[in-house]
């Protein structure tokens, strides 16, 4: 009991001043009391008891029930609070975009080696040194492209630094105000109201200025940061020819002071991006932004409601002072210790909120069922998108793309949401062809003409489903004769040595394989026996197949540049299609 008292205080302790109102209320009751006294002076006593009503105790119990009535409504106001209780803490971090020039100019080496090189060093250092904020990253020449949505993941950012350059971009170019303007796009859809944006280059233009204007009266402020030097140097654009590219600092310095920002030349060190202030983003008038959990002073005051309610009820009533003070002091130990935490004392959007913090407790702990239904029921693009990620953990491939479909449907230009349903497409379609590989498999490589209508038998190549360049297949029923000699004309002992020789061949293949998976330890000895034991069972129509797709996978790129680039190019030539 010490010890709660010993921490016991209030919150909003200024409401305590209300209770010298206190005094008033007495002193307006006694003026009452004093005129009811007047009747004494004009009549006599005998008389009074049947002039005057009765009740004179009944009146003093409502006016000590309204006193004690209005106490508990000041307190209440005051904030009570005697325990802390975990709850997310809120910080002002301002998003930041950074759009990087990659036109052909940035291939000038007054900047040694080369502008983008030093630029890619730049912006290293700005996401290692960065305090938090969310950080999205564009490219632009004659178009804008995202590289990568705002994220306070900026790991994911530096993973495509390495990859920029002039060759992924469809067009050459150096359009800046179109970067500016897909920076606050972009901004203006993670529903921000403030934020930063950062242009890397070595000049604007009137466009330019003008777009950072309109920046600026949505909240978003733009900053330049230039590239190069004042005397330039040579460089040769996308067609071949020889150009000088230098650093225009006036021209960017008008951009920044149209965009409500600040202007620096790159340093070797990060002055600059100091002097930029990018890499603080606690300042003001920053957008709000989810960190840490910690300890918060829970508000109590809601226990002294539920007394005043029936005090408020029961005052009216003969004899319910008791009742009141029987109640103000059974009622507490009644509720629940966790009322706090209870629904009944919160909003239909509070506990939205608190189910969504608890299905994202449960997708980071790994418990992607339980997260599934803490995200279910809520009709909000972010539960939605959330439902969808842990249904696609699951391997819930289709509830997971309806998800994201409805998510979309309430926020069409969801970038997060686009691409995590392209990849879960994928993964379905991969998913139905392994099932109906497998199916195959189980069939024991028997195709019937009632079974498989339009599949090849064995020994015979299926031409719709062969790729050029992909391999042939090899059955050891039909092989391809040499050059010089017809498949007509082998005699018998030349088949079986043909095939004898086949299998020789596979068999030497399959040990080669086998040793190189050695290397990778055990754990790749028994996948290669698994798969070698499955190739063994498949059917000439099943193996011709599978060496199709790996040839084909064969040829897909992998590197980050080249999904960029083709990336990109998709984009461009969609937004050429739609007119803009």
């Amino acid at each position: 009991m010490n010890a709660w008292l010993h921490v016991l205080h209030f919150l909003r302790p200024h409401w305590l001043w209300a209770l010298l109102a206190l005094p008033m209320l007495w002193g307006l009751w006694r003026v009452r009391q004093r005129r009811s006294n007047v009747w004494r002076n004009v009549v006599d006593a005998h008389l009074l008891p049947h002039l005057l009503e009765a009740g004179g105790k009944a009146a003093r119990g409502t006016i000590w029930l309204g006193a004690l009535g209005y106490a508990l409504a000041v307190l209440a106001l005051a904030g009570p609070s005697w325990r802390q209780t975990e709850q997310p803490l809120w910080q002002t971090q301002t998003p930041l975009v950074v759009a990087l020039d990659l036109s052909s100019s940035s291939t000038a080496s007054d900047l040694p080696p080369s502008r983008l090189l030093q630029a890619r060093a730049k912006l290293a250092t700005l996401l290692r040194e960065r305090a938090g904020g969310q950080v999205a990253l564009v490219a632009y020449a004659d178009e804008a492209f995202t590289v990568a949505p705002l994220t306070d993941d900026v790991a994911n950012v530096a993973l495509f630094l390495d990859a920029l350059e002039p060759g992924v971009m469809p067009m050459d170019g150096q359009q800046a105000d179109r970067a500016i303007a897909w920076s606050a796009r972009l901004l203006r859809q993670a529903g921000f109201e403030h934020g930063d944006i950062l242009v890397l280059s070595d000049h604007a233009d009137a466009a330019a200025d003008n777009a950072a204007r309109a920046a600026l009266r949505q909240g978003f402020r733009v900053s330049a940061l230039g590239l190069g030097t004042a005397s330039g140097a040579p460089y040769r654009d996308g067609e071949g020819r020889i150009l000088h590219a230098k650093l225009d600092a006036g021209s960017l310095r008008a951009l920044a002071t149209a965009g409500g920002g600040d202007y620096q030349a790159l340093a070797a060190d990060d002055s600059d991006l100091r002097a930029l202030g990018v890499l603080d983003p606690d300042e003001a008038g920053a957008s709000a932004q989810r960190g840490e959990k910690g300890l918060a002073w829970q508000d109590g005051g809601y226990w002294l409601l539920p007394p005043l309610m029936l005090l408020a009820l029961l005052a009216f009533r003969r004899g319910g002072a008791f009742a009141v003070v029987l109640l103000c002091v059974c009622l507490p130990m009644a509720m629940p210790a966790n009322a706090a935490e209870s629904s009944l004392w919160k909003r239909a959007d509070q506990q939205q909120h608190e189910r969504i913090q608890q299905g994202a407790d449960a997708y980071r702990k790994g418990d992607f069922a339980a997260a599934e239904k803490d995200f279910a029921d809520i009709d909000s693009a972010e539960a939605l998108y959330n439902q969808g990620n842990a249904l696609a953990k699951q391997g819930h491939y289709d509830e997971a793309i309806a998800a994201y479909d409805r998510a979309l449907k309430l926020q069409p230009k969801m970038e997060d949401a686009i691409e995590n349903r392209k990849v879960v497409d994928a993964a379905r379609k991969r998913k139905a062809a392994q099932n109906q590989q497998q199916q195959q498999k189980k069939s024991g490589g028997q195709d019937s003409p009632q079974d498989n209508k339009g599949k090849p038998r064995p020994g015979q190549q299926d031409k719709q489903q062969a790729q050029p360049g992909s391999p042939q297949p090899d059955s050891p029923k039909q092989r391809q004769s040499p050059p010089q000699q017809s498949q007509s004309a082998q005699s018998p002992q030349q088949k079986a040595a043909d095939a004898k020789a086949q299998q020789a061949a596979d068999a030497a293949q399959r040990e080669r394989m086998a040793q190189a998976m050695a290397q990778a330890g055990k754990g790749g000895q028994k996948d290669e026996s698994a798969r070698q034991a499955t190739e063994a069972r498949e059917t000439p129509a099943q193996r011709e197949h599978r060496q199709a797709v790996e040839a084909w996978l064969r040829r897909v790129p992998d590197e980050p540049g080249n999904l960029l680039k083709t990336k990109f190019r998709l984009e461009y030539e969609r937004r050429q299609k739609e007119g803009r």
